[in-house]
């Protein structure tokens, strides 16, 4: 069977590239070799946002007495924690089934491997082989948990992110290697359930992408928590021969041995770029991620790749973002390239963590003058009143021109704020526009505009 476009992967970045070319009139099939919704929608974005919603609730309830509520001793059932998240998971999964019926997409199931750049192999469960011919196809493999050789994964007491969102007994204590997004949300919501996390990082400060105050603001907060952070350390060994695990870990001070039930470990993700054939068709990749232009395609004409398995930050929304640009270019639209620089990234830890552009640090390494400022949520009655007072929104101008370099939140849900950033970047927003645009109060997003005053010496509530 030929097809105009088919999509090798249907995660976040494959099923919106399946729909839009099919939207533009195209014949289109998409291949998933396990489940519609990829890593995200059943082990990664969604069924972690529904744990880690079950661990505020549970907080919630713990610290009711704060808000004059009277709920005696609230307990965590953990399987019905991990019940629920399984649930979301499954129904965000036949929300995509849908979404391919309704666009008329034919969905193949089974492993994919191009044959050239217009045809692939499909092996479906059994082993059974089928060859699909098409005009254009879109690489959206997506990527895998990372594995370092002093931590292999066994699935039983060294595990990955899957596995952390599916145990079927919550661990007394965890050992997470690793404190970026993965690592901090899980480490957030094992500890809120009871169960005793120490983090790992092997450099100097936890979520390391992130600017400096916003690290040392999380560190801040984690530890007031009870979660033991211990930064500029490696782990150099595993011993899984007890009844948990015991790691060895290099410390400035010298090895520490570190003992638990179970290690998480969360140290980035691989690209799934192998054995899809991309070497037998010549496609160029530089350390296992395929290289591509503005418009999504390879050095191979008729060959796109999107998400993960391609350069820039692993993130559903910038690989949605690519699967819909590829197939606009496939249908001769000629879209705007992605813009690297807008990428909003969120953490759900708590406090959350949000962010775009550039980092204070990385704004005056780029030689701009800068005008910074940094509006506290224990001024904002909204956080107060919330009960979460904890963070800061941190904004970074251009002195010259008043241009909007980057944003840096943490605190209460500003991961849904960061949008408003992003947008005013979008549109080449200066200072002078946040301030004079009214946000309304009292909420949590007009912070951006309050951090925007003190940048400018306007502060009113500060």
């Amino acid at each position: 069977m030929t097809y105009d476009v088919i999509v090798l992967g249907s995660g976040p970045g494959g099923y919106p590239a399946a729909i839009r070319a099919s939207q533009l009139g195209k014949k289109v099939a998409i291949v998933e070799r396990e489940n519609l919704g990829g890593i995200c929608l059943n082990w990664g974005c969604i069924p972690t946002k529904a744990l880690i919603k079950s661990a505020e609730v549970f907080e919630h309830a713990v610290h009711a007495a704060d808000f004059g509520l009277d709920i005696k001793d609230p307990k965590p059932n953990f399987e019905a924690v991990i019940k629920r998240s399984r649930g979301v998971a499954d129904k965000m999964n036949k929300g995509v089934q849908f979404l391919m019926k309704k666009n008329k997409i034919d969905v193949i199931m089974g492993s994919g491997k191009l044959v050239s750049a217009t045809k692939l192999e499909i092996t479906d469960k059994d082993g059974k082989k089928q060859t699909y011919d098409a005009k254009n196809i879109i690489i959206a493999t997506g990527a895998r948990a990372r594995e370092l050789p002093a931590m292999k994964i066994d699935g039983k007491k060294i595990i990955e992110y899957r596995k952390a969102m599916s145990l079927e007994k919550q661990p007394k204590s965890m050992i997470i290697v690793g404190s970026g997004a993965i690592g901090t949300e899980f480490g957030y919501v094992y500890n809120s359930l009871g169960t005793k996390v120490t983090i790992v990082e092997f450099l100097p400060r936890v979520v390391p992408v992130e600017d400096e105050d916003i690290s040392k603001e999380l560190e801040k907060n984690l530890k007031k928590q009870g979660i033991n952070i211990m930064t500029s350390s490696e782990v150099t060994k595993v011993d899984t021969s007890g009844s948990g695990v015991k790691a060895t870990v290099k410390t400035a001070n010298g090895e520490v041995i570190l003992e638990a039930d179970i290690l998480l470990s969360a140290v980035g993700i691989a690209p799934n770029t192998e054995n899809i054939g991309l070497e037998q068709v010549g496609v160029k990749t530089e350390k296992g991620r395929i290289i591509v232009d503005g418009q999504q395609q390879t050095n191979i004409k008729g060959l796109y790749a999107i998400g993960d398995c391609t350069p820039h930050q692993a993130l559903a929304h910038k690989a949605s973002k690519e699967g819909i640009i590829a197939a606009e270019s496939i249908c001769g639209l000629n879209p705007e390239p992605m813009d690297y620089n807008n990428i909003p990234g969120c953490t759900f830890c708590s406090p959350e963590i949000s962010s775009v552009g550039y980092t204070e640090k990385a704004a005056k390494d780029a030689g701009y003058e800068l005008k910074v400022g940094k509006f506290p949520f224990i001024a904002s009655g909204k956080a107060t009143a919330a009960g979460n007072n904890a963070g800061f929104v941190k904004i970074i101008y251009d002195a010259k021109y008043g241009e909007l370099l980057g944003c840096h939140m943490i605190g209460y849900n500003v991961t849904e704020c960061i949008a408003e950033v992003v947008t005013a970047r979008k549109l080449e927003t200066t200072a002078h526009e946040i301030l004079n645009a009214v946000h309304p109060h009292p909420t949590i997003s007009e912070a951006v505009k309050e951090a925007t005053a003190v940048a400018y010496g306007e502060a009113t509530d500060i």
